[in-house]
């Protein structure tokens, strides 16, 4: 095995047993590739900051949605963002906070996530996922103390339960399980503000999506860095479905019909819809 590794230039340890954790695996034999270790040491630099995302719960899921504005500084970095990501089959991770570690971040829990159901031939629990990505966070904690924080939004179908679950997290990596609804980022209060009044658990699916359009508008409505629909550009929130038949995207077209809708209705109404008393 050693001559046939020394042959292949792959160093021996990629052969062992080893944990089912990847990212402790890479602590150890290759920490430099670790998002932490990946961000030069010194001052920190003004980089892109990823804004709003959200989650709420249905019958039979979860949906998590999020704008796609990042900002640099008092100007938009990016306008096509994709913050909302596929974890695996069953789960889905939205991100806030500096754009480039987060995209790391992200790609290393999916990987975390394969990594473990090859070791252990089974996936994990949704729970065990949550904690996994609490992992990652944690790695991060003398960067976010520095200034670039990255603050995950976690979701995925519990198979024990039947129902969608939502984690929330801090800087620390603890996973907060949050009910019904929740947001992060700059437009987060106000984007909770909107889906407290909106929110229901009957809500179908289309009527959650529209939640979350109404949500991500009001986010925008009041606060600069995060972006709302954009007709001209044809520029919408993403919006992902977690349920019993896995993780999917809503198609761009159901997404812009029902933005399209939120903007008319604006028109007439700007504050947005207004919630019963009783």
């Amino acid at each position: 095995m050693t001559g046939r590794t020394d042959d292949q230039g792959i160093p021996p340890e990629y052969f062992e047993a080893g944990s089912a954790s990847f990212v402790d695996f890479l602590r150890v034999h290759s920490p430099e590739l670790l998002p932490v270790n990946r961000v030069p040491d010194g001052d920190v630099p003004e980089l892109p900051h990823g804004t709003t995302v959200l989650a709420l719960t249905f019958p039979g899921g979860v949906m998590m949605a999020g704008d796609r504005r990042a900002t640099q500084g008092n100007r938009i970095a990016y306008r096509y963002l994709d913050k909302v990501q596929r974890g695996d089959e069953y789960s889905a991770v939205a991100f806030a906070g500096t754009v480039g570690l987060a995209l790391e971040m992200v790609r290393l829990f999916q990987v975390e996530l394969e990594h473990y159901e090859k070791m252990e031939t089974v996936p994990l629990s949704l729970p065990g996922k949550a904690r996994r990505l609490g992992a990652v966070i944690q790695a991060n904690l003398a960067q976010a103390l520095q200034g670039l924080a990255v603050v995950p939004l976690f979701t995925g179908f519990d198979p024990d339960t039947g129902e969608g679950r939502i984690y929330t997290y801090d800087i620390t990596g603890a996973p907060q399980e949050a009910r019904d609804f929740h947001a992060d980022g700059s437009g987060s209060p106000y984007a909770l503000g909107a889906l407290k009044k909106l929110y229901r658990n009957d809500l179908s699916l289309e009527d959650a999506a529209a939640v979350c359009v109404q949500a991500l508008y009001d986010a925008a409505d009041d606060d600069s860095a995060t972006g709302g629909p954009d007709l001209a550009r044809r520029i919408y929130p993403t919006i992902a479905v977690v349920t019993a038949d896995g993780y999917r995207r809503l198609p761009e077209e159901q997404v812009s019909a029902i933005a399209e809708d939120v903007m008319r209705a604006r028109m007439d109404a700007p504050n947005g819809p207004v919630a019963p008393l009783r």
